[in-house]
């Protein structure tokens, strides 16, 4: 088989009335109307990773409420080889306007392509049922569009990655990927601005990012639990309190496993740390990062680079790579600078385990960064903002939504610019209240557009008109 489906336990979306109070009617109506709507239906996600990325992430808790609310949302995972996921990245990064690692997409690629995913098409034929509604997430899955269509599902596709200004490597994706999705019922984009030319519009939707607030990565820690578990992890010195965060079902559990650390010792508890987490991916630019850091940030503070166990992600073949130069240009920093600068491979054997730790080094951080290159949503730069952390970030993609500069958030102009990078970082932890008012004004954006529940409600929205676009 090379279609695997992820389990999914239901989450009663019944747990946002709390925390959105009178706003939580509008939840109430569209779980109603939707659970009617799609009674005899199977709503299908497909995509080509469980873990690593933010559209995993997405899927396991926007699923797990959709399940919740009466809907029979599935969840499968496509596999492929190194070739195959070689081709999809170099489409991603094209879509990025970036060049990757400078390969073909030529009819060579496109035959390898289509041969791999027509095992996939095969697979999910079995499963998938005629009136079932299935959404294909980014380029991975472009393929398996017109085979569903004609298996007689209603057939989404998701593109989660864009870039603002267009150039020719980004058309020239957009051209090599525009056959596969124009069978499509509708195309969704994170923003307006990511739609390409040539599609028809009447099927484009814009739905933007979320986080869920009750996820391990964004549920409240205490400072007793954040100092634990950066302790277990190895990131922090030894703590005595209980390394303890909750779990999606509710039950309390404890941190075990350490990162793989890159760090002469652990984070000193007084020293003022600015954080970027993202995957190991040279859009996310963790080389500038710990450059601009190096060179022009206070000479006081420490930096946290942190991402997933490389072998972890199985649909990301550039991870590894990127890593290594990261460690490279670490270990020759002068010795007291090295001593700074702290890399962690978090583990990914559980998920949840994973997320805590990543919230717990959030939460840790008087500055979280993330000096993306080009980037489609942003969900670190959501989390981050939800637990009140000034962030500095690229003026790129969606980003743009979440953050007004110097209002909920600051704004890189030019992310490339490594001394302006240093001076935002330096101006932030030198003017604590400047960086608290910001946290405030972040967490508060973010509790009014861009939680799951705002997510849930569109998604809905969306699911009841299906039945009109498969006419």
């Amino acid at each position: 088989m090379t279609v695997t489906e992820v389990q999914l336990a239901p989450l009663p979306p019944e747990r946002f009335r709390d925390l959105l109070g009178p706003g939580y009617a509008e939840v109430e109506s569209a779980v109603v109307v939707a659970g009617e709507l799609l009674a005899d239906k199977t709503v299908w996600h497909i995509n080509s990773t469980a873990q690593g990325g933010g559209v995993a992430e997405l899927l396991q808790s926007l699923l797990a409420y959709a399940r919740g609310a009466g809907v029979d949302a599935r969840w499968a995972v496509i596999d492929g080889d190194a070739q195959f996921f070689a081709i999809t990245k170099r489409i991603h990064n094209h879509l990025h306007g970036w060049p990757g690692d400078g390969g073909e997409l030529g009819e060579a690629e496109r035959a390898h392509y289509e041969r791999t995913l027509e095992s996939s098409a095969a697979d999910l034929a079995q499963s998938v049922r005629a009136g079932d509604i299935v959404w294909c997430h980014d380029p991975q899955t472009a393929g398996l569009v017109e085979p569903l269509v004609r298996v007689g599902a209603t057939v989404v596709w998701r593109c989660h990655v864009g870039v603002d200004t267009p150039n020719d490597l980004a058309r020239g994706a957009w051209d090599y990927l525009r056959p596969y999705v124009t069978p499509a019922a509708a195309c969704i984009f994170s923003r307006a601005q990511f739609v390409w030319e040539g599609l028809d519009r009447d099927r484009i939707w814009i739905v933007p990012p979320s986080i869920d607030a009750f996820s391990p990565k964004n549920q409240d820690l205490s400072p007793a639990a954040v100092a634990a578990i950066l302790a277990v992890a190895g990131l922090g010195p030894a703590d005595g309190a209980e390394p303890t965060f909750t779990r999606v079902d509710g039950t309390v559990a404890r941190v075990t496993r350490q990162a793989e650390l890159d760090q002469d010792a652990p984070l000193p508890s007084e020293a003022a740390a600015v954080v970027q987490v993202s995957r190991w991916d040279s859009l996310k630019d963790p080389i500038g990062v710990l450059r601009g850091f190096v060179d022009h940030c206070a000479d006081s503070a420490h930096l946290v680079l942190a991402g997933p166990a490389v072998d972890a992600v199985s649909d990301d073949p550039e991870g590894a790579a990127v890593l290594a130069d990261v460690r490279e240009l670490w270990a020759g920093l002068p010795a007291p600078t090295r001593g700074r600068v702290h890399l962690a491979c978090l583990p990914m054997d559980d998920i949840e385990e994973n997320a805590a730790i990543v919230n717990a080094i959030q939460r840790r951080a008087d500055v979280v960064v993330q000096k993306s290159l080009a980037e489609g949503f942003g969900l670190t730069v959501a989390e981050a903002m939800w637990k009140g952390r000034p962030v500095i970030a690229s003026r790129r993609g969606a980003i743009q939504e979440m953050i007004s500069d110097d209002e909920t958030g600051v704004l890189l102009e030019d992310p490339e610019d490594l001394e302006a990078f240093g001076r935002a970082c330096t101006a932030l932890l030198g003017d604590p209240a400047r960086a608290a008012r910001i946290g405030e004004a972040g967490r508060q954006r973010i509790a009014e557009r861009f939680l799951g529940s705002r997510h849930l409600v569109q998604y809905l929205r969306l699911l009841e008109g299906m039945p009109a676009l498969a006419r």
